[in-house]
């Protein structure tokens, strides 16, 4: 287990305690903190249950590879993962208005390519304070979707030399919400060529496709990231 040693001190000491650093007047141990806070509340902000929760998921339970679980009838690889974000650059203003009045405080989101290259998946899992918020969240945020299939939700993430390159937010086709625990997780699907926005209520094909692939995506991330996270194992600490 690795232990993460934090501090608290206003501005002006951790700009002396650097200052005496670098004149050689004071050497750092092993023993002091490698993170410095202005507050508590930063410090307490930064580890609340919440984020918690979504820094262990982003680097534990975001599936790389959705080839065979039984909620996708099409196979998708994880293209990337973005960087912790908050709800408001993360979606679209009003599924992060709604997102923010429930009690939104971060985000994280991943891009998924189908096996045959055709189509682009963008799915944001959000936290919130429990499960009633995050049910009302989704619906509120259901409840804006149009008769095309694209309503408020999740900003696209592109990655370079991967087939999600091109997925902007203009390139979006349809969208979705769920919600399952404390967890929302919006989507949006597209091609992965460089086709912009277009109906695809009148193709069928592509219709169905898409909406397997989303929601399959969907569901299968939403199960990762809503799973009760294990009890921690630390015999002799008081609290654990």
């Amino acid at each position: 287990m690795t232990t993460l040693r934090a501090g608290v001190a206003s501005y002006e000491e951790m700009k002396s305690r650097t200052m005496r650093i670098a004149r050689g007047e004071q050497h750092v141990s092993a023993q002091e903190p490698r993170v410095w806070f202005t507050s508590t509340e930063s410090f307490a902000k930064v580890l609340s249950a919440g984020n918690r929760d979504l820094l262990h998921v982003i680097a534990e339970k975001a599936p790389a590879s959705l080839d065979d679980d039984p909620a996708l009838t099409l196979s998708a690889q994880r293209a990337g993962i973005a960087s912790q974000a908050n709800c408001a650059t993360a979606a679209d203003p009003t599924a992060a208005g709604v997102l923010d009045r429930d009690g939104c405080t971060a985000m994280l989101r991943a891009t998924y390519v189908d096996e045959t290259g055709s189509y682009v998946v963008t799915v944001g899992a959000a936290v919130l304070p429990g499960a009633a918020r995050a049910a009302a969240a989704a619906r509120a945020i259901a409840a804006h979707g149009d008769s095309a299939g694209l309503g408020p939700t999740v900003h696209t993430v592109q990655f370079n030399g991967t087939l999600a390159a091109s997925f902007s937010n203009g390139r979006r086709q349809m969208s979705g919400v769920l919600s399952a625990g404390s967890y929302v997780v919006l989507y949006t699907v597209g091609y992965a060529d460089s086709r912009p926005r277009e109906p695809v209520a009148g193709d069928t094909y592509a219709d169905a496709e898409m909406t397997t692939l989303a929601t399959g995506v969907a569901q299968v991330v939403l199960a990762k990231v809503g799973a009760p996270l294990p009890v921690p194992h630390c015999p002799g600490t008081p609290g654990c």
